[in-house]
């Protein structure tokens, strides 16, 4: 698996992007899912900022595999689209500045259980964003997540099936958030997944480094692989405590309680740590 490429939100590791270079560099990863630059949301920067940031990372010899937006992360009862349709035009050309052909984005929050009544409008909202991205180059990527339209697997199926030029993300520790089998989500949607979210986690949905929960990633990564699935994010989402120095769990597997890290340093090279060595490439 050494030709696996790996992206992280490093955002996790530091708010300001040097210091997410920095995480990136001393991993060894290829780059970024862009999602927190220097205190601001990725759709919120400038252009002038995106170029900023590209100048910075071809400078570090990084690039950004994925614009981690919120796009799609609004209400479909009670927000209004037209100008979250503007946001995504702005962020689409903040994804050509970045050198990015991905853009992650979501499927709207529904109210508890009415998924059958708020279906149409869901795929209305979808596809004027798809015919939005039409022609810039940029993919469009739908992540599971919970509370939206497209939290469960068969839910994602429906909305890839709609829309032969939407790309899925899997992210497991969503799925099991929701009450999902990974291994039955990862069934049914692996033939339309475009890469991976690396983010395992308990039965009870507390995150922790891939390998340590019940998501199955070591299977799913093996068999993305073998589809030839290239790419894969790294999503810590590990606690951190203050005082805490020097605490490291990433390694005792019998612990049932959350991990915990000193900093967002250290709960970022844990995460990373975790996959390297799910993916064979660094000592188990």
């Amino acid at each position: 698996m050494k030709d696996l490429k790996i992206y992280a939100f490093a955002d996790e590791a530091s708010g300001q992007i040097k210091g997410q270079i920095d995480a990136m560099l001393r991993n060894g990863l290829d780059g970024l899912e862009i999602r927190g630059v220097d205190g601001q949301n990725i759709s919120d920067i400038s252009m002038d900022k995106a170029r900023e940031v590209r100048r910075m990372l071809d400078d570090a010899g990084l690039e950004v595999w994925s614009v981690g937006s919120p796009i799609g992360k609004i209400s479909i009862e009670s927000d209004t689209f037209p100008a979250h349709l503007d946001k995504l035009r702005h962020t689409l050309d903040l994804a050509q500045a970045l050198g990015s052909n991905n853009l992650r984005m979501f499927s709207f929050y529904i109210p508890d259980g009415r998924h059958a009544e708020f279906r149409l409008k869901v795929l209305d909202w979808t596809g004027q964003m798809l015919r939005a991205a039409e022609g810039s180059g940029i993919a469009l990527c739908h992540e599971n997540e919970k509370g939206i339209y497209g939290d469960t697997a068969d839910r994602c199926v429906d909305l890839l099936d709609a829309f032969p030029s939407l790309k899925g993300i899997f992210d497991p520790a969503n799925y099991i958030q929701c009450g999902q089998d990974t291994l039955r989500a990862w069934a049914l949607n692996r033939n339309r997944v475009h890469y991976l979210h690396i983010k395992d986690a308990l039965p009870d949905g507390r995150v922790v480094p891939s390998g340590c929960g019940i998501g199955h990633i070591k299977e799913i990564l093996q068999d993305f692989r073998a589809l030839g699935g290239g790419a894969v994010t790294v999503e810590p989402h590990l606690s951190v405590f203050d005082g805490l120095k020097g605490l490291e769990q990433a390694g005792n597997r019998t612990r049932t309680d959350a991990f915990s890290y000193s900093s967002g340093d250290a709960a970022f090279d844990a995460a990373c740590d975790a996959l390297k060595k799910l993916a064979g490439l660094a000592e188990a």
